[in-house]
């Protein structure tokens, strides 16, 4: 998968660190003139294209005001939910045409004209994919320092937060669940997953292809994984979870949904993160079919959440998840791919199932 191999948990470009210093300059000992970006040049209508986005080498540098930071990115977060940006108005404002195309980093701050920041810092922010913006202090979040500096986006990140918030206080599971987990093999299923087992849970894995399948339950403790490309959902399920489903983690919504609404036991909890299958490309032609009455006879509660919700207990979140990944309870599961001028085909692959864990770029 594009020159990428996977080890101890995380995989790379097998041509590593040493290729992307002989691509480009050490950023700390050149000159700051230009600011490369990539530009969406005009909204998908159809499937995402690498033909939507535009390359864009000399960029004007950015100048932090007062209150702001001028901040290197050095990891861009990909995730699907920059594929549904670009349709209209979320929980941020949509991506325009002509603009940088917006994503989270973790960056470096390189000037700070607000309290609170140094040169130095690390912050997590929505610089966009470009080398350098400024950004308001407010809107930034401050990181600790740690190696390897990718797990600031994956388990620690975004990623991990949402996997842990939505199934512990959305999906609510308790130790004997049988918990189902759609896009398993993705950055937020992988934890998911690994924390329902912490849980005592019965976990089963929904993802796309033989070997998504084996790393669930060979790698990482799933009890059974469906191959929803090879067998029919429904059916699988009934085989998998002959009790029937307590929890569902939604990523995906689509005919996967409706296949495990049929399954959910009474007052069965489904947590709805995402719905990847309707980011990219036509509208389905139609949506889960008998929730109305699902819902109604078995009782279930649906509910839909963002990370952002739980902002004042991600400390203790994130206390939690250290000590799971240092106990090894949790492993990370990662996908780094270097250079900015690839993010695009990146998030692309993404959409189309090609990661395992959470992709990333690493731009410097």
């Amino acid at each position: 998968m594009n020159g990428v191999e996977r080890h101890s948990g995380v995989r790379r470009d097998a041509a590593g660190d040493r290729l992307a210093r002989n691509a480009k300059p050490d950023p700390e000992e050149t000159p700051m003139t230009t600011n490369r970006q990539i530009l969406l040049t005009e909204t998908p209508q159809g499937k995402l294209a690498e033909s939507h986005f535009k390359f864009s080498p000399d960029g004007k540098m950015p100048e932090a005001k007062d209150g702001e930071l001028l901040l290197r990115t050095k990891l861009i977060s990909l995730d699907a939910a920059n594929r549904a940006w670009m349709q209209g108005a979320t929980y941020r404002s949509a991506v325009e045409a002509g603009t940088v195309m917006a994503g989270g980093s973790v960056s470096e701050v390189v000037e700070a004209k607000a309290p609170g920041f140094a040169k130095g810092d690390l912050v997590f922010a929505d610089t966009g994919w470009q080398d350098y913006a400024a950004v308001p202090a407010k809107t930034a979040q401050k990181l600790p320092k740690m190696e390897p500096l990718s797990h600031l986006l994956s388990v620690y990140g975004i990623a991990g937060l949402t996997a842990y918030f939505g199934l512990l206080e959305v999906g609510k599971p308790k130790a004997g669940d049988t918990v189902v987990v759609s896009a398993a093999a993705g950055s937020v299923g992988t934890i998911v997953g690994q924390i329902a087992k912490i849980k005592g849970c019965t976990v089963i894995g929904i993802a796309g292809g033989a070997k998504k399948c084996k790393l669930l339950t060979d790698d990482l403790g799933f009890d059974a994984a469906i191959d929803y490309k090879a067998e029919p959902v429904g059916k699988a399920l009934r085989k998998a979870a002959p009790k029937g489903i307590d929890v569902y983690f939604d990523n995906v919504g689509g005919d996967i949904l409706e296949a495990v609404l049929f399954g959910m036991n009474n007052f069965g909890r489904i947590a709805c993160c995402g719905a990847v299958s309707q980011y990219d490309g036509a509208a389905p032609a139609h949506g889960p079919r008998g929730i109305p009455g699902l819902i109604v006879v078995k009782r279930i509660t649906m509910q839909g959440f963002i990370v952002m919700d739980y902002a004042d207990r991600h400390d203790a979140a994130l206390a939690e998840l250290q000590g799971w990944v240092s106990s090894g309870k949790i492993k990370v599961m990662e996908d780094i791919m270097d250079g900015l001028e690839n993010t695009p085909k990146a998030l692309i692959g993404l959409l189309a199932g090609d990661n395992v864990g959470k992709r990333m770029i690493r731009v410097s």
